[in-house]
């Protein structure tokens, strides 16, 4: 069989383009490495919670049960997107590692860990979460020191007594290490300086005012999107705030250099730890699809909203793909959407 669409990863992304190709007669195929649909979320550090209320995380045609003010946690948006894939009896094949992507003239070939699957059009919807973004100087620390990245992370029993480092100044970051300043000396160290946003401003969340204003409708290429793109992403709430001023949160420089246990930062100053928590993102690997020109010279995926050059070839879910909320929950659906449209346009 050579299925008319095949959709590469079974998250957020995937799951909404799921719900736009339900619409048509289009024969389609979700592929998951995960067991259970929601499981990258169930995965994620047990504190987790999320800076958009649940009236801006739900995707296309099923709104986010509770408060519509209420912030959501991390497994209820996981048992969310399980009850999606129920609502809208989405075909999804679980436990499914897509190992090598090729195109045989118009057709992709997928060979996965199972099974080898044949499709005329294929939408790469795998996030941009891939591999963990952890500086090469790492591997001279003690191997007494525990070391974590942000997606190993779960809460403060898998780290010893003593001071704990987390570096990245992201709202990963910084929920990790107001977590951990309950509990442990806690330092962070970032590269700028940090920006704080409200969760909510006169009784509004702070996303409603976005969306009056604007923002998240602002595309990539306007003059209001280049500029949030240059100012990188704010900490969204004032916990974090409050901790650094009563002192419960320490933060350092940019993390210069390390050895054995003793962290030196741009200022020179340095600090002497028993854990690190690298909060640094992570770097998107396309190894796996052997397709040339995909790629530009910075590693970044060549497209215009999610179309490639490459006919038939879409993706979904990445930072800034079309908006800022892109490659989140409030985002994702508007571009799956479009990819969608443009699916059938080319099909008339």
């Amino acid at each position: 069989m050579i299925y008319d669409v095949a959709v590469v990863g079974g998250g957020q992304a995937g799951l909404s383009m799921g719900y736009y190709l339900k619409q048509i007669e289009f024969s389609f195929l979700i592929l998951d490495n995960q067991s259970r649909a929601g499981d990258v979320w169930r995965n994620r550090y047990d504190s987790l919670i999320l800076f958009t209320p649940r009236l801006y995380s739900s995707l296309p045609g099923l709104p986010l049960p509770g408060d519509p003010k209420g912030f959501p946690t991390k497994d209820e948006i996981a048992d969310y997107l399980d009850q999606y894939v129920q609502a809208f009896d989405l075909p999804i094949k679980f436990n499914t590692q897509v190992q090598k992507v090729r195109k045989e003239k118009d057709i992709f070939v997928i060979s996965t860990n199972d099974l080898m699957i044949k499709t005329k059009r294929i939408v790469i919807a795998t996030g941009p979460f891939h591999t963990p973004s952890i500086p090469s100087f790492a591997k001279e620390l003690s191997r007494e020191l525990t070391q974590l990245h942000s997606s190993e992370y779960k809460n403060p029993t898998q780290l010893q007594d003593g001071p704990v480092l987390v570096v990245g100044g992201g709202n990963s970051g910084a929920q990790i290490a107001v977590e951990l300043s309950e509990s442990h000396e806690t330092y962070l160290s970032v590269s700028q300086k940090i920006r704080f946003m409200p969760l909510n401003k006169a009784g509004k969340s702070i996303f409603w005012w976005f969306d009056k204003l604007g923002i998240l409708k602002a595309d990539r290429h306007s003059f209001i999107g280049k500029k949030i793109q240059g100012q990188g992403d704010p900490i969204f709430g004032y916990e974090l705030r409050e901790k650094i001023k009563n002192h419960s949160v320490k933060v350092k420089n940019r993390t210069k250099s390390v050895l054995k246990n003793e962290i030196q930062f741009e200022d020179l100053t340095s600090i002497t730890i028993k854990n690190i928590i690298w909060a640094t993102g992570f770097t998107p690997n396309y190894s796996w699809i052997d397709i040339p020109n995909l790629l530009d010279s910075n590693g970044k995926v060549k497209h215009e909203r999610g179309v490639t050059e490459i006919d038939g070839l879409y993706f979904l879910g990445l930072p800034w793909q079309h908006r800022r909320g892109s490659a989140l929950l409030l985002g994702v659906g508007d571009d799956a959407e479009y990819l969608y449209k443009c699916m059938i346009k080319k099909d008339l």
